[in-house]
């Protein structure tokens, strides 16, 4: 088999496909037209940010049967074409979370010592001993935002420095965080408590923002702030300004909100208390070999026929199974966002319900969609139809798949029910007319709406004059409605309003929506499936 490298990756990738008997092209530099030019001879592409893999590139390649992303990212590949030309696409996860978690540890040392600061002084021919006098680590609390797979290397690291180590993650379970050795607490005592406080999270709606000039003010006076995770995770200039003020004592950050960061958008310029790097994070040879390599076995895998870890779409399925359930996997990978939106708390159980045609196939490919909706918006990792059960498994959450020859109120529906710590929820979905996703009940509400795009759920008091109230406030916020439905609850004195928005919704307009007297919750959710996963 041939496969085409279209991008500069490490030999050791490559050196790999040939001693496994593949005929390896390089040429690098191709753009769509030169791709579609040569791609139709190849059965596996192998690519890094560079090359996009477009519609009219998957059209042209006619025997292409795998494409393999060496690093993490997978934006410049058309998943939907790929997925429904039957192409599996693979990418390399994890082969920089070492490199991740070191720098990490160099940064922490470095703010800790005045290394860089040291050796600037030195070499401008100063010696100034005192002026650079540090701190130890041993005694001191770090604190870790996102105790997943970097945070809680970082967590082990810093043990051994003998720090004790406290973590914020609404997702990780006592027995996980117990196992890692890391004291979960809520955000604002991390904040309060921790001499060092280091990110970790993905960047998502939740986590946008999630370090401003709020949460930098109730930082106990002294503290360190490190991040190598994602840039507009944290506000540079609110950082900058306590820096300046001498409130947050020193800062180590790897990755910026915009990047490059130039010189007219740089905060830190002329600070001494603070260490910046161009997003080093994964930049070692290592790293770099590590995601060639991997890659390499994955695309390897994947041309062998054989179950690929790394896989970011769907497996294959057999075609007369196929035929009966994919109308269903964007209603089930969407139950399980809603699902995961509506819950509050580690999640402990996930069980699927499965009535009428569905409850007589197999069905655990669906299972697996809710699984993804469910864990992709609260990871840092990729979730995928290949690791969805592995990843649910190692966060101590239960699956159970249930079939049921009743049908009750609805033929051939699917009831997801979610349990964490605090509560359960559940939510009912259906197909209307075989091809549209539906969502039917929630807990004991009524429902009818499609889940898809921004999505409010707001249960609230049956009294008059609660939709002007809502429709008034989005109308002045200039937030366009698309649909809206109210449901009745199966038992007097309470609704749920579902209203469909073509926008985001700022803060401060929840803010208002939530105070309207009456409303009893207010959530919104972003129904959209995760590209790329």
């Amino acid at each position: 088999m041939k496969i085409l490298v279209s991008d500069d990756v490490s030999m050791k990738g490559v050196e790999l496909l040939k001693d496994n008997g593949y005929e390896v092209d390089v040429k690098t530099n191709l753009d769509e037209q030169g791709l579609i030019d040569c791609i139709g001879e190849y059965d596996g592409l192998i690519t890094r940010s560079m090359t996009h893999v477009t519609e009219k590139v998957i059209d042209a390649a006619k025997n292409l049967k795998v494409v393999g992303r060496a690093g993490v990212g997978v934006d410049s590949i058309d998943l939907k074409t790929a997925t429904q030309r039957g192409i599996i696409v693979v990418n390399a996860p994890t082969s920089n979370t070492i490199a991740a978690t070191e720098h990490t540890c160099a940064m922490i040392m470095a703010i800790t010592r005045h290394v860089p600061q040291a050796y600037n002084s030195l070499m401008a021919g100063e010696w100034d001993r005192e002026k650079f006098t540090g701190i130890q680590l041993k005694g001191k609390t770090m604190g870790i935002i996102g105790v997943g797979r970097i945070g809680s290397r970082i967590a082990k690291r810093m043990q051994a420095m003998e720090m004790r180590t406290i973590g914020y993650d609404p997702y990780i379970s006592e027995e996980r965080a117990k196992q890692l050795g890391v004291e979960l607490v809520d955000l604002d005592t991390l904040l309060a408590t921790s001499d060092y406080i280091t990110m970790h999270t993905p960047l998502t709606k939740e986590t946008k923002g999630m370090i401003g000039t709020d949460e930098i003010a109730k930082m106990k006076d002294g503290v360190r702030v490190i991040n190598v995770s994602r840039g507009a995770v944290l506000d540079i200039y609110a950082l900058a300004d306590a820096l300046k003020s001498g409130h947050v004592a020193g800062a180590a950050i790897d990755v910026f909100p915009q990047e490059p960061l130039t010189p007219d958008i740089n905060p830190f310029i002329g600070m001494d208390n603070v260490v910046i790097t161009p997003h080093l994070g994964a930049s070692t040879v290592e790293a770099q070999i590590g995601v060639s390599v991997d890659v390499a076995e994955g695309v390897m895998a994947a041309l062998k026929g054989e179950p690929v870890p790394t896989a970011v779409n769907m497996a294959p399925i057999p075609k007369n199974i196929y035929n009966v359930i994919h109308p269903y996997f964007d209603l089930m990978e969407r139950m399980g966002i809603l699902g995961v939106y509506l819950t509050e708390g580690p999640m402990k159980e996930i069980s699927v319900e499965y009535t009428g045609d569905l409850a007589k196939t197999e069905t655990g490919i669906l299972t697996t969609a809710v699984l993804k909706g469910a864990l992709n918006p609260i990871l840092q990792e990729s979730v995928n139809f290949v690791n969805a059960a592995q990843v649910a498994k190692s966060r101590h959450i239960a699956v159970k798949e249930i079939k049921s020859a009743d049908s009750s109120n609805f033929l051939d529906a699917v009831t997801v029910r979610i349990t964490t710590s605090k509560e359960v929820h559940f939510l009912v979905g259906m197909l209307f007319n075989k091809t549209e996703p539906k969502i039917v009940q929630i807990d004991e509400y009524r429902v009818d709406f499609t889940p898809e795009g921004y999505l409010l759920l707001a249960p609230h008091v049956d009294q008059p004059n609660m939709i002007g109230q809502i429709s008034t406030i989005l109308g002045q916020a200039h937030i366009n409605i698309r649909g809206m439905q109210v449901g009745r609850m199966t038992r007097q004195g309470h609704n749920i309003m579902a209203i469909a928005v073509e926008n985001d919704i700022p803060n401060d307009i929840m803010l208002k929506l939530r105070s309207i007297d009456g409303i009893l919750d207010m959530k919104l959710i972003h129904c959209d499936l995760h590209a790329g996963l």
